[in-house]
């Protein structure tokens, strides 16, 4: 062991932010204080055990300040949560709101505008609270430092109705959000901005304005990040092309700004003769990048793929000012860890999974012997040259797409394709057509001359789009897959880090954890039984493979939630036309088969009262009961029965009826403090 330790003493510190986003990620996964407090203590133990080690060998560092990591890592995110959070509402509540306009997000799209609201003397609200604004009830005036009345229902932020779906409520609890809701008629502007709009939403708006259509959405979204004027339908060709993350602030633009300042700076510097000979260059130039990249930081909104590529290029500068080679595995453990520390929550969100992912990947693979041969120049003809090129991006691609794969089966329920071959235009038009064009356009504007480049920017985007929806529109283009669980998730990435971030033999052991989580994907199939969390709404597999829901009236939020997560790409049938139904005006009875056997489902589907013998009659007949009320204590199905009581506990499920087998969104004594209390007592529940 020592051996081998010494051989991969360089990559030793690469895993030090794995064992801090391991405790952070531990926090996040156990349910209570007293899983997290557990964790906290195995981690100390196992840091107690490796002091009884050899001294001085490098197995008694690793495990000791891994495991201090991963312990530091439960108690960091532990304590943010409950010093820096916003809890949220309660309950539902009708309500006047007269507050102070922090934020004004447009949503051309939507027609509508995202208002965060600060409650002046509502003591029962909390601090924030964020709503939807529709674009005909804007009164004149209204932006950052108004003051506004209005009438809205809010609502604690949105639980995932689904296993596997988004939690907004988790984001929202750290970005100190407690409700939401939508304003209503009437509103009062009380006090007018007093303010100028911040320089991101001024530049959002000039953009919108230049270039009009679907265009103009996405060169808004390039320079801001904002992604509000982007139509649904273009959206989601840039998602099912793999172009989605030229849509967020990343790698890909601050690259791009920081390497266009760099050389501009360089060139101009060089045409005196006194600063060529005398000044340091390369440090006057990464200097200036460095300050192109915070300000293009600060103005998209800091987000984290953008902080994160910030911190890599202004470790990149600092490494090329010195003539160190910076472009390593170590800069992007550096940004990672500088993120986790700053912003513990972002570990378990897409934005961070995918990006940092995408970047170890890629320069993995460019720190590999054989692939720094491939792409080393040398001496040979243009077209093979071109074709050299062209392949190493083919390859960088694939790497991408097999690495994303795993992330985005996890979080999106699908994975793309295609994106390998969509990037090979993409990529290269965006850095060198499109955002020059943009910039330059942006430039001349100040004199208004910016037209003729605005009218070249929206061509070079007809044609990213031409290339999205043309990707996106073969059957090919993405792979769907149900949803599948956290620990399956776990052992692939175990797997990939493992790969990655090794360079002896020894690494390829990994493909043993990340080939059985594949596989585990694989083999899964989709759930028989969808049921939200709120009981309302239930989708159920049929028997030619199709999905069937119950309320054939519900919106395509709820159609589409439920189609992803069953991995479904068809339409949802009516549940009362299935062959195996019988459905009243008030119940539904259907029967599915599963485990060798059939299972008898019963669903309520109205509010109307049912005469308590019928249903204590129906619920012994049934496997599973089902209903978005309170089920009286006669009803006793011989298997399950999810009421508002227990599924209040335990968000929505998803039952397999061959094993038989339910996942939960969240188990029944769940602590974390994002999740909204209920105002009723609930009694524990011993089903599940």
């Amino acid at each position: 062991m020592e051996a081998w330790l010494e051989e991969e003493r360089e990559q030793l510190p690469l895993w030090v932010p794995v064992a801090l986003g391991a405790g952070i990620a531990a926090w996040f996964s156990l349910p209570n204080r007293l899983g997290w407090l557990a964790f906290c203590s195995a981690s100390l133990a196992l840091a107690c055990a490796a002091l009884l080690l050899p001294s001085g060998g490098r197995l008694r560092r690793a495990v000791l300040i891994g495991s201090m990591m991963a312990c530091f890592g439960c108690v960091l995110i532990w304590g943010k949560a409950t010093f820096l959070g916003a809890p949220p509402l309660a309950q539902a509540v009708f309500v006047e709101v007269s507050g102070e306009v922090k934020r004004l997000n447009p949503v051309p799209a939507q027609k509508m505008s995202r208002m965060l609201v600060r409650p002046i003397d509502a003591p029962g609200l909390p601090p924030l609270i964020r709503v939807n604004l529709d674009d005909e009830l804007t009164p004149a005036g209204l932006g950052r430092g108004a003051v506004v009345r209005f009438r809205t229902r809010l609502m604690p932020p949105a639980s995932p109705g689904l296993p596997g779906g988004y939690d907004f409520a988790r984001r929202a609890y750290f970005d100190g959000i407690g409700a939401t809701g939508r304003v209503l008629k009437p509103i009062a502007l009380l006090r007018p901005a007093s303010a100028p709009p911040p320089m991101r939403e001024r530049l959002f708006a000039h953009i919108v304005g230049q270039i009009p259509g679907a265009g103009g959405g996405i060169a808004a979204a390039l320079a801001t990040g904002d992604q509000g004027a982007i139509a649904e339908d273009d959206a989601e060709a840039m998602r099912r092309s793999g172009l989605a993350h030229l849509l967020s602030i990343s790698g890909l633009h601050v690259t791009a700004l920081i390497a266009a300042v760099v050389f501009l700076l360089m060139r101009a510097m060089a045409l005196s003769r006194r600063a060529a000979l005398d000044w340091p260059l390369m440090l006057i130039a990464a200097g200036g990048g460095a300050l192109a990249g915070i300000g293009y930081t600060l103005l998209t909104g800091a987000e984290v793929p953008t902080v994160r590529s910030c911190v890599a290029a202004l470790l990149v500068l600092g490494g090329l000012a010195m003539g160190r080679d910076a472009i390593t595995l170590r800069l992007v453990a550096a940004g990672a860890l500088v993120v986790l520390l700053a912003w513990p929550e972002a570990l378990v969100g897409p934005s961070f999974q995918m990006s940092f992912a995408a970047v170890v990947a890629l320069v993995a693979l460019g720190e590999h012997p054989r692939f720094r041969g491939f792409i080393a120049a040398r001496e040979e003809a243009s077209w093979r040259r071109l074709g050299r090129h062209l392949l190493a991006m083919l390859a960088t691609g694939l790497v991408v797409e097999l690495v994303l794969a795993p992330i985005a089966i996890f979080h999106f329920h699908k994975a793309g394709m295609l994106g390998a071959i969509a990037n090979l235009v993409a990529i290269p038009l965006t850095t060198f057509v499109i955002m020059p064009l943009e910039a330059l356009a942006l430039l001349f504007d100040l004199c208004g001359w910016g037209a003729p480049f605005w009218w070249l920017t929206a061509r070079a985007l007809d044609l990213l789009l031409l290339v999205a929806h043309g990707v996106a529109s073969s059957p090919w283009a993405i792979m769907r897959s149900s949803a599948q669980s956290g620990g399956i998730f776990a052992l692939i990435l175990a797997g990939l880090l493992w790969c990655l971030l090794w360079r002896s033999r020894w690494r390829w052991v990994g493909l043993i954890p990340a080939a059985a989580g594949v596989a585990m994907i694989l083999k899964s199939g989709p759930p028989t039984l969808l049921i939200t969390g709120d009981g309302r709404h239930v989708a159920v597999r049929t028997a030619s493979g199709g999905m069937a829901i119950l309320r054939e009236r519900a919106g395509g939020y709820v159609r589409d939630a439920l189609a992803e997560t069953a991995g479904y790409d068809g339409m949802l049938e009516a549940m009362a036309a299935m062959p195996a139904s019988r459905c009243s005006p008030d119940l539904c009875a259907v029967r599915l088969k599963g485990d060798g056997r059939n299972w008898d489902i019963l669903v309520t589907r109205s509010s109307a009262r049912i005469e308590s013998g019928v249903l204590a009659r129906d619920c012994a007949r049934a496997d599973i009961v089902i209903s978005d009320r309170f089920l009286p204590v006669s009803c006793r199905p011989r298997w399950l029965k999810a009421d508002r009581r227990l599924l209040a506990r335990t968000g929505g499920l998803a039952i397999d009826l061959e094993v038989p087998f339910v996942r939960t969104v969240r188990s029944v004594d769940d602590e974390h403090p994002w999740i909204a209390r209920s105002a009723f007592r609930l009694r524990r529940s011993s089903q599940l």
